[in-house]
């Protein structure tokens, strides 16, 4: 029997870092490689073993044919990407150290996916077969014609029998509080799983989250609880994942999540890491991808929560948007082994 197979919508981009935990341009040297939410979260279930499908717009030329070559050495399945436009969005990734933050850049204005028209992809075609499709608060943000497409991809997943869920992923450098909302309403009430932190549920949503102070390293857990009930209730929405972040430095974190369950009435608390980081980009993907993972091979929701903190944990310790780990590798974290002695 084969795995289920999971699709994902979004903008792949072109990444440009300097080394290690330099400045922009202290070597006049950077780092290419390629992530995006959406299809971050598209290899990271490939990783874990799932049959994984990304929908995108890339434009056919050198660069565009570099993005579907990396995606397709994942494992992914890009028949149903898009070939126009002229050019790949590029983001500039600067690693922050210690008590000096990390910092991102984006060139991405005019990018393929932004300007392909609404009905550019067949998407009964993209999500035929599909167990889950996901998406992001990111894409529909991109152009009007972003958020046409992911509506029409929304209907033709829910047609297809697959499971919905978003990570809000609120991007101030897009667009403002209010078009969010005006925006992302209407498909936060189609999905059945909704995923984000404090102020992605209080930019997108409207929904704020009380005395979550996460610079101070201060989260009231029944805080979060009281918002993921009201995710639920005002937006219908069956499950509701919150990440938890504790940023004592831009290198040493705490991270944990909680569940909402609102057809059982139940809350999920994961347990939590002090985690040293690497390279936190993709944090929250690998997260999205690990519960994915743990509900769509059916996992109880505590376990597929403590499945995804602990693959994000990992993620963490990982240069780059791709977050390489296996399922064994997760199951052992999850377990405890978290003493980073050597394998032999």
């Amino acid at each position: 029997m084969s795995s289920p197979l999971v699709v994902t919508f979004g903008e792949l981009m072109l990444r440009l870092s300097p080394p290690g935990s330099e400045r922009f341009l202290q070597s006049p040297v950077f780092s290419a490689t390629f992530g995006g939410g959406e299809a971050n979260v598209a290899v990271s279930v490939a990783q874990l073993g799932l049959r994984s499908r990304f929908v995108s717009c890339l434009p056919a030329n050198p660069i565009g044919d570099a993005a579907v070559r990396t995606l397709r050495a994942e494992g992914i399945d890009v028949g149903s990407i898009c070939r126009s436009g002229s050019r790949v969005g590029v983001y500039y990734a600067e690693n922050g150290a210690s008590q000096r933050a990390s910092t991102v850049v984006y060139d991405r204005a005019h990018s393929a996916i932004s300007q392909m028209p609404a009905d550019a992809i067949d998407w009964s075609a993209a999500l035929a077969g599909a167990a889950w499709f996901h998406f992001t608060g990111i894409t529909p943000a991109l152009s009007a014609s972003a958020a046409s497409a992911t509506t029409a991809a929304i209907s033709a997943a829910r047609a297809a029998g697959a499971r919905v869920s978003v990570d809000l992923n609120f991007r101030r450098k897009l667009w403002t509080e209010a078009r969010a909302r005006e925006v992302m309403t209407p498909l936060v009430r189609n999905v059945d799983l909704v995923m984000g932190n404090e102020e992605d549920l209080q930019s997108v949503l409207g929904i704020e989250v009380r005395e979550a102070d996460v610079t101070a390293g201060r989260l009231d857990a029944r805080a979060f609880e009281d918002a993921a009930q009201q995710v639920a209730r005002d937006f219908c929405v069956g499950r509701v994942a919150i990440t938890l972040r504790e940023s004592s430095s831009a290198s040493d974190n705490g991270w944990s999540a909680l569940l909402w369950d609102a057809g059982s009435r139940a809350l999920h608390r994961s347990q939590s890491y002090a985690i040293r980081i690497v390279d936190r980009i993709g944090g929250g993907d690998s997260f999205a991808a690990g519960l994915i993972y743990g509900l769509v091979t059916n996992r109880a929701p505590a376990d597929a929560l403590r499945f995804a903190v602990a693959a994000s944990a990992l993620k963490h310790t990982i240069p780059g948007d791709f977050n390489r780990v296996t399922v064994d590798e997760v199951d052992r974290l999850v377990a405890g082994d978290g003493s980073g002695r050597v394998q032999r």
